[in-house]
């Protein structure tokens, strides 16, 4: 298969706003995703940058590198599904249309022959009214929803390029007509349908076409005055530390003002505490190498380098994964929760893209066990700890017969406050919900059930050793955590073969067997597509540790099924 130019329609582009997700971890798969689903080609300029990166505007909201490498390409058809083969061919034609057919051009007879490694798409920011209603407080301007696309075609054969340029092909119902900025030569063409298009050919490197003249003059400004992506603080130097040999993809975004577009939108608008915080962010880039097995998204956060906020260097997770059994289907752990915590609600009070809000939850744990969730539980969860999905048989069967646990694991700081807390949440739940409290042990241990005022036990809790607490809600598992068990899930092929270990000490990991969980339980829509994408993957990796005090490093793998012949 020979790849088009572009895998993403310009009209579906523009007609939507970016959304910023506050989970970095779910930005990045998503970002990766998107750019395994949605694109293809690129050429690396510097092999630390993205491909065109001193000629993106440095107010590019979005940018995406993809190889030109068509074994790459056909590589990709060997995984997945029918149906997400389907949908990835179907952009790919509308985009081959759009912007090679309709003017007249063939992929590999007229692009191929010169065109670099990679092609690099960028979405720009809209542009600024002054005069506008401010959207939300304190942001002193205003934004449209129109945004505008510009792809740059990094040049191996300038002379094979400049003919093409040069010899540009008129077909009805579009007029190429020629207009100079800065000395560059602009060839425009406006069809009937109102779609324009626009294309310079920059100092024999570069090929650039937009959606729009001034778009175009945009990038000539970049370039020549030295306000692109490659001269946005932090950018060069984060971007290094992702560099991959011959990635599939490498994206990055924006991330404040991608937060100003999802503050104009007319409902679910960010608030302006929210900003304040998102102000201290400036971009988070990924890059994508296609593996035997799956797709490898290596990806950095960072922070702006005048920022008020910086970053506690505290990376002290990794061995979790060595208390639960190897059948558990999902684990998430952390280095410190009482952490954890303090930076959710920066970025999460008062906002509405929040799945639940610091006060509510705040709320409902005094209200539903008496307790305070910071003085009570979150003052001794300094240590790691890890929330995972236990079945109660290793294979889990047919829907109608699972049955599964949720586990919570905590490592604590102090031992003594922890006991207390406990105690309470006994006393609570035997007084106030009438369960009976029943003190026993499992393989030596010493644990208490909770036990419904229907005869069923419904939790147990207890300890690993000298100071990590357990929690198990649900089946009846507790006899796969104590004892240790032998086989565990750091042994487990599947979780060696998925969890990325180049980053290690971690801050966190997670695993997800998503073949499994998809089958037992109703996962909520949290992306686009979701049903279709997790219907091609088998299982999902992550982990992620802090770099320096101003950036965070993320390690994902996908581990995807391999398509029908």
């Amino acid at each position: 298969m020979t790849p088009p130019i572009l895998s993403v329609p310009m009209r579906k582009i523009k007609q939507s706003s970016l959304v910023l997700t506050l989970s970095a971890a779910g930005l990045l798969i998503g970002g990766g995703v998107a750019a395994y689903w949605f694109f293809s080609q690129g050429q690396l300029f510097s092999r630390n940058l993205l491909a065109g990166a001193n000629i993106i505007p440095h107010d590019a909201l979005f940018a995406v590198s993809l190889t030109t490498d068509a074994q790459q390409w056909q590589k990709l058809q060997e995984f997945g599904t029918k149906d997400t083969q389907a949908q990835l061919n179907q952009s790919l034609v509308q985009l081959r249309d759009r912007f090679l057919t309709n003017n007249g051009y063939d992929f590999q007879k007229d692009i191929q022959p010169w065109v670099g490694d990679t092609v690099t798409l960028a979405i720009l920011a809209p542009e600024i009214k002054k005069s506008a209603p401010k959207p939300v407080s304190n942001i002193g301007e205003a934004v449209t929803n129109q945004q505008s696309i510009v792809m740059v075609l990094p040049v191996k054969n300038p002379e094979k390029a400049k003919s093409i340029f040069t010899e540009s092909k008129t077909l009805p119902p579009g007029t190429w007509v020629d207009r100079t900025y800065q000395g560059i030569t602009i060839k425009q063409n406006q069809g009937k349908t109102g779609e324009s298009l626009a294309a310079a050919f920059i100092d024999g490197k570069f090929l650039v076409i937009s959606d729009s003249l001034k778009t175009t003059e945009r990038t000539i400004d970049a370039y020549q005055g030295k306000t692109s992506l490659a001269n946005t603080g932090g950018f060069a130097e984060n971007f290094g530390k992702i560099a991959s040999y011959q990635p599939l993809a490498q994206f990055y975004i924006n991330v404040p003002k991608a937060a100003k577009i999802a503050a104009s939108a007319p409902t679910r608008r960010l608030p302006a505490q929210v900003l304040t915080q998102l102000k201290n962010n400036q971009g988070l880039a990924g890059s994508v190498t296609l593996e035997p097995e799956g797709l490898r998204i290596k990806g950095v956060s960072w922070l702006k380098p005048n920022s008020q906020r910086v970053l506690t260097i505290e990376n002290k997770a990794g061995s979790m994964q060595n208390r639960v059994p190897a059948e558990t289907l999902m684990m998430l752990s952390g280095g410190n929760l009482r952490r954890l915590w303090g930076e959710y609600v920066l970025t999460s009070k008062g906002n509405p893209l929040s799945p639940i809000t610091p006060e509510q939850l705040q709320s409902s744990v005094k209200s539903l066990t008496n307790l305070d969730l910071e003085r009570d539980l979150l003052s001794w969860m300094q240590g790691e700890f890890a929330v995972s999905v236990i079945p109660s048989h290793p294979k889990p069967g047919k829907p109608e017969d699972f049955r599964a646990a949720l586990v919570f694991m905590i490592q604590a700081s102090d031992r003594q406050k922890a006991e207390a807390a406990i105690k309470q949440l006994d006393e609570v739940v035997q007084n106030q919900y009438q369960f009976r409290i029943k003190s026993t042990t499992v393989a030596g241990k010493p644990v208490v059930n909770w036990i419904s005022p229907f005869g069923t036990l419904t939790a147990t809790h207890g300890w690993l050793d000298q100071d990590v607490a357990f929690f198990v809600v649900g089946a009846p598992i507790t006899n796969k955590i104590l004892p240790k068990p032998t086989n565990t899930l750091a042994s487990n092929p599947e979780f060696k073969t998925t969890v990325p270990i180049e980053l290690n000490p971690a801050n966190g990991q997670f695993y997800l067997d998503v073949e499994q969980v998809t089958k037992n339980f109703p996962l909520p829509p949290l992306i686009p597509q979701q049903r279709t994408l997790l219907g091609a993957t088998r299982t999902i990796g992550v982990s992620a540790a802090v770099s320096d005090n101003r950036s965070t490093r993320y390690d994902i793998f996908l581990t995807l099924k391999k398509a029908e012949k």
